[in-house]
């Protein structure tokens, strides 16, 4: 495993503006403000995957895993949530690791900005059903 490309995008991770890295789940993981927007996977589970795992836009996974999927996975338990897998030793260029974390970065600083949904639904309370 290149050791190196983790630490490059350790840098690249928190160069970004208010990011900070902690351990989650055994891995380290970065996150802007509050959220995390990329976490490496380093065999996680005995996978066999080195790789990091990346918060990206909507309909970002499904164009990447079917241009790319040597390179990109859908990732168990945050797959289902429109996150992708980069493996980073198979030969993928820093070019490509560097454009997903900035995506992701992005995108999840993005998420955080907006504000949250609120149900079209209203609740009735017990007494107004009949």
């Amino acid at each position: 495993m290149k050791k190196p490309l983790f630490d490059r995008v350790r840098k690249l991770c928190l160069s970004l503006p208010e990011t900070f890295e902690k351990l989650s789940h055994g891995e380290p993981t970065f996150f802007v403000k509050k959220r995390t927007f990329v976490m490496f996977s380093t065999n996680h589970h005995g996978d066999g995957n080195y790789a990091i795992v990346c918060n990206v836009p909507d309909g970002a996974q499904e164009i990447l895993t079917k241009s790319d999927p040597d390179n990109f996975y859908i990732p168990p338990y945050v797959g289902p949530a429109g996150w992708v897998g980069l493996r980073l030793d198979r030969g993928v260029t820093w070019e490509t690791v560097a454009s997903v974390v900035n995506d992701a970065y992005r995108f999840t600083l993005e998420k955080q900005r907006r504000p949250r949904a609120t149900s079209s639904r209203r609740t009735r309370s017990a007494r107004t059903r009949a």
